[in-house]
């Protein structure tokens, strides 16, 4: 973004107090609040090597206060809803989510599979010992016209009749076929386009669909050497703060081990930042969505 652009950007977020920040700001401290991290996993191959007890404390020692919780099958996701006295002992609220995955042969096929969506609905009536499902995804659209599947849309109908967010792996063409099915359905774009859509696509579609929001785990180019933010994705939180929000993708074991410096990386850019923007993307705008109360 030039530096016209930003400087434009800077009036309608000066409630944030954001200035022009870029790959030459430093982090004098990392950010100390509260994380919500938005896409959380617990499949089942990481139920031995880590359980319920170990997840929770790497949650509380790295300071995520609650995670949207959705896994491969849902037997994960209603485990860690079962663990009501860890989830409390270590100060972290279950959001939990319809994953649409019994196992790995559903990922390529699902949104033409009516099985997939008897067990969401299934799933639904059920719901979890943390109360209702609160969202369907983390699904994955490794060809955007798949968009247009029979179970893709309606899936996205469902949600939007019962006010459910979607978690959606896909690319920004996909983003308009599934918002086209059910326009104003709350959908978290997971990874804000892994594929690397610009960063003006990415505002392009933030400013067509007000409901959607991006979510920057593995997100390419969001982050220098330094670790901290590209100043083109600086002049778009400025722009957009209240739209993003962090998440720890722990698709597989690796992630696990890796939590702890994982969220010591969203910490460090973060604290780049003007405070209550900081706020908002590590916590405010997810525990909006959700209307979870800001730990004390």
């Amino acid at each position: 973004m030039k530096r016209r652009g930003v400087l434009a950007a800077m009036g309608g977020a000066a409630a944030f107090g954001w200035t022009a920040i870029g790959r030459t700001a430093r982090a004098a401290q990392p950010y100390t609040g509260p994380l919500f991290d938005a896409h959380l996993h617990y499949n089942e191959e990481s139920f031995a090597p880590y359980p319920i007890a170990d997840v929770f404390a790497r949650m509380q020692r790295s300071g995520v206060r609650a995670i949207v919780a959705n896994s491969r099958p849902n037997d994960g996701t209603k485990q860690l809803a079962d663990a009501s006295a860890q989830a409390a002992a270590a100060g972290v609220t279950v959001v939990p989510f319809v994953r649409l995955y019994r196992n790995r042969d559903d990922y390529t096929g699902w949104f033409k599979d009516e099985t997939i969506h008897t067990m969401v609905l299934k799933e639904l009536e059920r719901g979890t010992a943390a109360g209702p499902y609160r969202g369907i995804g983390e699904f994955h659209l490794y060809d955007s016209a798949n968009a247009n599947g029979p179970v893709a849309r309606s899936l996205m109908q469902l949600a939007k009749q019962r006010n459910l967010v979607v978690l959606a792996h896909v690319d920004d063409a996909a983003i308009d076929l599934l918002m086209a099915h059910a326009p104003g359905t709350r959908l978290i774009w997971a990874h804000t386009g892994i594929g690397g859509a610009s960063v003006a696509r990415v505002r392009e579609l933030l400013q067509r669909y007000p409901s959607l929001c991006g979510e920057l785990s593995y997100r390419p180019g969001l982050t220098g050497a330094d670790g901290l933010l590209s100043s083109e994705w600086a002049g778009l939180f400025a722009e957009h703060a209240q739209r993003f929000m962090i998440g720890s993708d722990t698709w597989v074991n690796a992630r696990w081990s890796d939590y702890e410096p994982l969220m010591a990386q969203y910490r460090h850019w973060l604290g780049a930042l003007p405070a209550a923007g900081a706020q908002r993307i590590a916590w405010g705008n997810a525990a909006g969505l959700f209307g979870i109360a800001t730990p004390t």
